[in-house]
C-alpha cells in the first residue's frame, strides 16, 4: 500500500524514508512538523527570570561544563555529572556551602558514557553496550573500573542509557528502542533489563518501553516508576509521554500501541497477533502528559528542604521537542503522588522557552535531576552547560 502523509514540506521527505526503512506502514494520514526552538546563550539575566512557585528561587551551580546529562548526588554531597561528548565522569562540590561548585574533577573516561547510580561507596556507570562498577573512595574519585556487563544492544535511535540499584537491591539498567516504530531483532531493545549488583542473572524485567530514561522507586511503596518517550511522526499531540507503573514480566505497547490503548496505524501487525490482541497484553499509563516534551532524568524527591508536600513526589527533567508545534518540554514538571499514586503532573521549573508563532526559542534543555544533600534540587542543561540549583527560600528572605 502507498501511504499518504499530509505533513509541511520540510518534513514530508524524512517522514516517508523513515518509516519506509523500518516497515511498510498502512495507509495513514498524518500531520507533523520539525520545530527546533533557536538556542540562545543562559545569561545571568535570563536565569533570574526563570520562573518557579512561590516560597523558590533558582540560580546557577556550574557553568561551562559542556555536555552535563545524568547526575547523581554522593552520600558527602559530592555531586557527579556525566558527559556523554567528552565520555567522561565529572565530580563537582560547593565547598564553601553557597549554593555554587567551587572543584570540578574528571573521575572516569569512557567513550559514550551516560548512565551513573551510586550506592554506598560504589559508582555504577553505563556507555550504550557496557556497564561498568568502581569504588568511590574517601575525597570522591574512582577506583578501576571493572566491566559487569557487556553486550548491550547496539544503540540505534536511543543510545542513551541509564541504570539505578532498587530496593531489591538488584541494578536496573534501561535499553530504549533502536528505532522510532519498528519490530526489534534484539529482544532486549525497547526494555528494562535487570541484573545482580555484579553482573550476573541478568533478564528482561519489563519490554514494550521505547525510551524509559528515567525511572525510580516511590520512597514508600517501593513500586517503580518510569517516564518514557512517546512516538515520533503521529502528530503534534501524539503520541503523549507516558508515566508507567513498571513491574517485572509486563509489557507496555510499544510500538503498536500508545497511551490508553491507541492502536498505532502507522505499522504493520506483528507477527502471529493481531495490534488488539497486542493492546491486550500491554499495560496502560498511569499518567499522560503533552506529545513530544521528551522526559529525560527522574528523581523521587526524598530531601527536608522543600516545604512537606513535596517528599514522595517526583521531578522529572523534559529535554524539549523537535516534532511539535508549538513547541513542548523544555522544563523540569513535578509528578504529584497521593497515597502511594500518581495524581498530577504539573510545570515546576519552566521559562527556558520564549517566543510565539513561528519564532521560538530556548536557553535551556534540561536532562539530569537530582536532589543535593542539603534538599535543593539540581537540574543539568545539556545545550548551555550548565547545572542550575532550585531552592526553598527561608522565611523572611526574598525569592529573588
Amino acid at each position: 500500500m502507498r501511504t499518504r502523509f499530509w505533513l509541511c514540506p520540510l518534513v514530508c521527505s524524512f517522514a516517508w524514508q523513515s518509516l519506509a526503512q523500518e516497515q511498510k506502514p498502512v495507509d495513514v494520514r498524518i500531520v507533523g512538523h520539525i520545530n527546533k526552538p533557536a538556542q540562545i546563550t543562559a545569561t545571568g539575566e535570563r536565569i533570574l527570570g526563570l520562573k518557579v512557585p512561590a516560597g523558590f528561587r533558582v540560580q546557577r551551580f556550574a557553568s561551562q561544563l559542556g555536555n552535563p546529562r545524568i547526575l547523581a548526588v554522593a552520600p558527602d554531597g559530592a555531586v557527579y555529572v556525566t558527559r556523554r561528548e567528552t565520555g567522561d565522569l565529572l565530580m563537582l562540590r560547593d565547598t564553601d556551602g553557597d549554593g555554587v561548585s567551587d572543584q570540578q574533577t574528571v573521575v572516569a573516561k569512557k567513550p559514550d558514557l551516560h548512565g551513573v547510580a551510586i550506592d554506598g561507596n560504589r559508582v555504577y556507570l553505563a556507555t550504550v553496550r557496557e556497564v561498568y562498577a568502581a569504588e568511590r573512595r574517601q575525597d570522591g574519585s574512582l577506583g578501576e573500573l571493572k566491566q559487569i556487563l557487556a553486550g548491550l544492544p547496539d544503540g540505534g535511535q536511543h543510545p542513551n542509557r541509564t541504570l539505578a540499584v532498587g530496593p531489591d537491591r538488584m541494578l536496573y539498567v534501561s535499553v530504549g528502542s533502536s528505532c522510532n516504530a519498528c519490530p526489534e531483532t534484539n529482544a532486549e531493545h525497547a526494555t528494562m533489563l535487570r541484573a545482580g549488583l555484579d553482573g550476573e542473572s541478568r533478564e528482561i524485567y519489563a519490554t514494550g518501553l521505547r525510551n524509559t530514561i528515567g525511572f525510580g522507586w516511590h520512597p514508600a511503596t517501593g513500586e517503580m516508576w518510569g517516564a518514557d518517550h512517546g512516538i515520533d511522526w503521529l502528530g503534534d499531540d501524539d503520541q503523549p509521554e507516558e508515566l508507567n507503573r513498571i513491574e517485572k514480566g509486563a509489557a507496555y505497547g510499544w510500538p503498536y500501541v500508545y497511551g490508553m490503548g491507541k492502536i498505532n496505524q502507522a505499522v504493520q501487525s506483528p507477527k502471529g497477533r493481531t495490534k488488539e490482541e497486542w493492546a491486550a497484553r500491554s499495560r496502560q499509563p498511569a499518567l499522560e502528559y503533552t506529545a513530544h516534551a521528551a522526559p529525560m532524568q527522574m528523581v523521587f524527591y526524598s530531601g527536608s528542604q522543600f516545604p512537606p508536600e513535596y517528599r514522595g513526589d517526583a521531578f522529572v527533567a523534559m529535554r524539549g521537542s523537535w516534532n511539535r508545534k508549538p513547541p513542548s518540554g523544555y522544563e523540569v514538571v513535578r509528578i504529584r503522588f497521593r497515597n502511594g499514586k500518581p495524581a498530577a503532573i504539573e510545570p515546576f521549573l519552566t521559562g527556558f522557552l520564549t517566543g510565539a508563532g513561528e519564532n521560538w526559542s530556548q536557553f535551556g534543555r534540561p536532562v539530569g535531576v537530582a536532589v543535593a544533600r542539603d534538599g535543593a534540587l539540581l537540574v543539568s542543561d545539556d545545550t548551555n552547560g550548565c547545572i542550575y540549583r532550585v531552592s526553598a527560600v527561608p522565611a523572611n528572605t526574598s525569592d529573588r
